[in-house]
């Protein structure tokens, strides 16, 4: 049996957050950067600015993701925290019908996940989104927000999921909100008190 672990994403496991993110999928060329910045600031951007800024967030006092470890190597990586910090999310029309006010900064995401392909299989999803909600009630989110993937209904290639999949959020005890497409949904999970 494998010893699972996950800790904040700091500047002392930047190089662990790296090789989280290169195992699979657009994670090492985008770096988590996606929903930090609209598309003209992404367009003009490298992978190596995009790691620069990763590794300034990371250096910050509330880490900006989670990394997995099995049995001691970086696994997987899940970014959660302030929506209104991931500026592409506020002007993506997709996610319009959030119930929340978008400059509300007691609101926060869960907006990617990456598992190394070695990884998958081993409920590495689960694991990382108990620990996202643990760090976002740790640091003060009155509510959690996510725009993951109807797997059942969608054709999408493996690399869009990194948003999530819908039935890891419900049974975490995310609720549906709203429906945007067919195959995408907007869950939440309010927290301690939260109306």
């Amino acid at each position: 049996m494998s010893t699972i672990t996950i800790e904040p994403a700091t500047d002392d496991r930047f190089g662990d957050v790296q090789h989280a993110l290169s195992g699979g999928g657009d994670g090492a060329s985008c770096q988590c950067q996606w929903w930090m910045m609209r598309n003209k600031d992404w367009q003009n951007t490298s992978r190596a600015d995009r790691e620069d800024l990763l590794r300034d967030e990371v250096a910050a006092p509330v880490s900006p993701g989670l990394v997995a470890y099995v049995d001691g190597e970086a696994a997987g990586w899940v970014r959660v925290g302030p929506r209104i910090a991931q500026t592409r999310l506020a002007h993506t029309r997709t996610f319009a019908a959030s119930p929340h006010a978008w400059d509300d900064p007691s609101v926060w995401a869960v907006s990617c996940f990456v598992v190394r392909r070695e990884f998958r299989g081993q409920g590495l999803n689960r694991r990382l989104l108990d620990a996202a909600v643990a760090h976002a009630r740790a640091n003060g989110a009155r509510a959690i927000e996510a725009y993951p993937v109807d797997v059942p209904n969608s054709t999408r290639r493996t690399n869009d999921l990194y948003i999530g999949i819908l039935s890891v959020f419900l049974a975490a005890g995310f609720t549906e909100v709203a429906r945007p497409k067919p195959d995408l949904a907007i869950v939440q999970l309010l927290l301690d008190g939260a109306a």
